[in-house]
């Protein structure tokens, strides 16, 4: 835990921010359903989707003040999409993981932190890992935001709802997961993904 705060603090020195009332932290596990999200199949000159799946996440907060905590954030989805094979006229199954790693923060509206509505935010990396042999995994920007309601159970236990929204930095023209030569050519500038959360959290 020392590390863990060391590590807070040098990030609040970078952003200007006190750490004087660093204090009660919480942990929570979610499951969830993810959707959205597509690329461009430049052999089809279509656009494939993602499908809608199960994902789950995990968060780390550490406490600023009675309402507001850094959070560290990462949500999990394996997922497919049905992608054209240059030179081939049927579509195969790509399997796909999409996994987010975010810094970030929340802030509760109503009172302290862990009861009532709050909003949440982070900036990350996005890690996109096709499940196709000659294909490479991606590491790309993004970002998210969020909206929840936290419902208390007891002293150290609550009830999380999430929905967070995710936009990643694509930027590609057409190469995005070759390795030399390309099985599969899918382009896009962002990826957009919506996630709903269920939890619990617990403090400690």
């Amino acid at each position: 835990m020392t590390r863990v705060r060391e590590a807070v603090t040098a990030l609040v020195c970078v952003v200007g921010v006190p750490t004087d009332a660093l204090g009660e932290n919480a942990i929570a596990a979610f499951g969830g359903w993810r959707g959205s999200g597509s690329f461009d199949d430049t052999v089809t000159q279509t656009s494939v989707r993602l499908r809608d799946t199960a994902s789950f996440a995990m968060a780390l907060d550490l406490t600023y003040d009675p309402s507001r905590q850094y959070e560290f954030f990462a949500s999990h989805q394996n997922t497919s999409l049905a992608a054209t094979p240059v030179g081939g006229t049927t579509t195969t199954n790509l399997p796909l993981k999409v996994t987010y790693f975010h810094i970030g923060g929340t802030n509760y509206f109503d009172g302290p932190a862990g009861v009532g509505p709050f909003v949440a935010g982070g900036l990350g990396l996005t890690r996109l890992a096709p499940g196709l042999d000659g294909l490479e995994t991606e590491i790309k920007p993004s970002l998210s935001l969020a909206l929840g309601y936290a419902i208390p159970l007891g002293s150290a236990v609550s009830v999380r709802f999430e929905g967070r929204g995710y936009w990643t930095l694509i930027n590609s023209s057409g190469g995005l997961f070759c390795s030399g030569g390309c099985t599969i050519a899918l382009k896009g500038d962002t990826l957009a993904q919506v996630e709903l959360l269920l939890g619990i959290s617990a403090r400690f």
